[in-house]
C-alpha cells in the first residue's frame, strides 16, 4: 500500500533540498535523516505488511524544536506523521509519500515524580514499563500494561488509547492520564486536562486519547500512579472447549468479580507460548483462562474461593493457583510473549483487534473458527477476555501471491462480525490504515462527517497524519458500505474530502 498525500488534497510547496536546509537550522545534522538507508527503519510500524519511505525523518529533542518544525510544515503544506516507538499494529505510524516522520524517541525523560499526589510527569518517548520501574521501590506502579510495554512509548499509548491485561479493573490509558501538553498544527502549545481529577469545559483530554496523531503532537503527559496491592494471586483454569472458556468469562463478571486481569488463550496460543517461555501451561487443554485478583488478603482469599466455584461450575477441567510470585510472573510472561511465540509458527501473521460484549465471546470464537475453515488459514486466539477485546492472529505466508489479500479479507470479516454482535472494530490498536474500510461499516455518513469536522477544527490543512483513522466518504461509497458521493457533505469546510 502506498499512501499518496495528493489523495487528501495536500501538495508540498517546497522542495526536499530546501526543506532539509530549513530543518538543519533547527536540529543537529545527526538528528536529520535524509538518505534512503537511514530512512528504511522508519518505512513501517508494527503492521509491516505496508511500507512507504518518508522524504525525511527528524529526531526532535525539545518542545521548542517541535514547534518550529510544525510551523515550517504548516507554512509549506508538508504532511507530518508523528512516531514514537513504532509498535503500532494498525499502520498508524506508516509514512506518507512526500511527508515527514517526526520522531519523539529522544524525548524519553521522566520529568518528575510526585509521590504525594501519585503522579509522574513524562515525555512522550518514555517507555511504558520504565514508569513502573522508576517507582517500584516506592511501592507504586503505572497500571496500563500493553503486551509491548517493554518497548512502546507513552505518547503512542495516548495516541492509540492502549490498554493491556490489567485494563479490566484499572482502565485504559485515558483513565490513567490527568493532563497532556500538545503542540497544535499552528505551533501553539496547549495544556489539556489538569492536575486535578477533573477540569471545566469539554473533555478534550479524552478526545486526544485514541486520536492517532491526527489532532496534535503530544509532547508531555501527566500520568496517575497506583499503590501496589498488598496481595496478588493468579488462577489458571483449563477447559476442554474454547467456547466454554469464552462463555465462562461473562459468568465471572456477572457474579460481581472484577479481576485485575482476565485473559483467554486457545490451544495453539498455549502450545506456542509454552514452547517459547515454558510457563507451565497445560498443552493438552483447548483453552485456558488466566485470572488475577488483587487487594487485601481477606478480599483476595474471598474472591479466589468464589472464582474457583464459578470456574468449576463453568466447565473448567482444572484450576491451578500460582503458588508464589515467581509462578505468577511466569504465568503472565507466557501470555505477554504470545505474539512473538506465534511468530515461530508461521512466516507471517496478521494481528487483529476487535471488541465484542463479553457475553458474545462464545459466538465470536465460533465465527472465527468457521472463517478459518472457509479461508483455509489457521488462527491463534489471544483475548483480553474480561473487556471483550480479541486479538485473533491469522497465520499466512506473504511469499504466496494473493495470500495477504485473502488474509486481510478474512480479517475484515472478523471485524464485521464484531460489529454485528454489538461490538467495535478496535479495542486498543486503533484504526490507522488497516481498518478504514471497516470504519465505513461501524459508522454512518453523518457520524463520519462529524469526525472529519473535528479533525478539520484541530488541523484545518489536514497535515497531521492524513489518511489515517477516518475514511474519506467517497472511499466508503467505493467500498460499498455507504451510498454517498464525493463532495456532497453538509459541512462546507469538508467539501475537499
Amino acid at each position: 500500500m502506498t499512501l499518496k498525500i495528493d489523495d487528501w488534497g495536500i501538495k508540498n510547496q517546497i522542495s526536499k533540498p530546501e526543506l532539509v536546509r530549513l530543518f538543519s537550522t533547527i536540529v543537529s545534522a545527526n538528528a536529520l535523516l535524509v538518505d534512503e538507508e537511514d530512512l528504511k527503519p522508519y518505512e513501517c510500524d508494527g503492521l509491516s505488511a505496508y511500507r512507504q519511505l518518508p522524504i525525511l525523518v527528524i529526531l526532535a529533542e525539545t518542545i521548542e524544536q517541535i514547534q518550529q518544525i510544525i510551523a515550517i510544515c504548516a507554512q509549506y503544506q508538508v504532511a507530518v506523521v508523528t512516531r514514537g516507538a513504532g509498535t503500532s499494529l494498525s499502520g498508524g505510524a506508516l509514512p506518507l509519500e512526500n511527508g515527514i516522520i517526526l520522531s519523539l524517541a529522544k524525548l524519553n525523560k521522566i520529568i518528575s515524580i510526585d509521590k504525594g499526589n501519585l503522579t509522574a510527569r513524562v515525555q512522550p518517548g518514555v517507555r511504558n514499563l520504565a514508569i513502573s520501574d522508576a517507582v517500584t521501590a516506592d511501592g507504586l506502579y503505572y497500571a496500563p500494561d500493553p503486551s509491548s510495554q517493554i518497548a512502546c512509548s507513552i505518547g503512542g499509548n495516548v495516541a492509540e488509547n492502549a490498554g493491556g491485561v490489567h485494563c479490566l479493573k484499572y482502565g485504559l490509558t485515558v483513565h490513567n492520564v490527568l493532563q497532556v501538553k500538545v503542540v497544535m498544527m499552528d505551533g501553539e502549545l496547549l495544556e489539556i486536562g489538569s492536575e486535578a481529577l477533573d477540569s471545566p469545559g469539554y473533555d478534550l483530554l479524552a478526545l486526544m486519547h485514541g486520536s492517532e496523531g491526527m489532532l496534535g503532537v503530544v509532547v508531555e503527559v501527566l500520568v496517575k500512579l497506583l499503590v501496589k496491592p498488598k496481595v496478588v494471586k493468579v488462577l489458571m483454569a483449563s477447559f476442554d472447549q474454547v467456547t466454554t472458556a469464552g462463555d465462562t468469562v461473562s459468568e465471572i463478571i456477572s457474579n460481581g468479580i472484577i479481576p485485575a486481569g482476565l485473559e483467554l488463550m486457545d490451544k495453539s496460543a498455549i502450545s506456542a507460548a509454552e514452547d517459547f517461555i515454558h510457563a507451565g501451561y497445560p498443552v493438552d487443554a483447548a483453552a485456558i483462562l488466566l485470572c488475577e485478583v488483587d487487594g487485601s488478603l481477606a478480599e483476595v482469599d474471598a474472591q479466589i474461593e468464589q472464582l474457583q466455584k464459578v470456574l468449576q461450575d463453568g466447565g473448567a477441567s482444572d484450576v491451578q493457583i500460582a503458588v508464589d510470585e515467581a509462578q505468577r510472573k511466569i504465568f503472565w510472561a507466557g501470555r505477554k510473549a504470545a505474539f512473538p511465540a506465534v511468530g515461530r509458527l508461521s512466516p507471517d501473521y496478521y494481528c487483529m483487534d476487535g471488541t465484542i460484549p463479553r457475553y458474545q465471546l462464545g459466538k465470536i470464537l465460533q465465527r472465527i473458527h468457521d472463517l478459518s475453515e472457509e479461508y483455509g488459514l489457521a488462527v491463534v486466539n489471544v483475548f483480553h477476555a474480561g473487556d471483550g477485546n480479541l486479538h485473533p492472529l491469522i497465520l499466512y505466508d506473504a511469499n504466496i501471491p494473493g495470500e495477504l489479500d485473502k488474509t486481510e479479507e478474512m480479517g475484515g470479516e472478523i471485524l464485521s462480525a464484531c460489529v454485528s454482535l454489538g461490538g467495535t472494530i478496535t479495542g486498543e490498536h486503533g484504526v490507522g490504515v488497516e481498518k478504514l474500510d471497516q470504519m465505513c461499516i461501524q459508522f454512518n455518513p453523518a457520524e463520519l462527517t462529524q469526525f472529519l469536522a473535528i479533525k478539520t477544527a484541530f488541523d484545518p490543512q489536514n497535515l497531521l497524519n492524513p489518511g489515517k483513522g477516518i475514511p474519506l466518504l467517497h472511499r466508503c461509497a467505493e467500498f460499498g458500505a455507504l451510498h454517498v458521493h464525493h463532495g456532497q457533505l453538509p459541512h462546507p469546510e469538508l467539501e475537499r474530502f
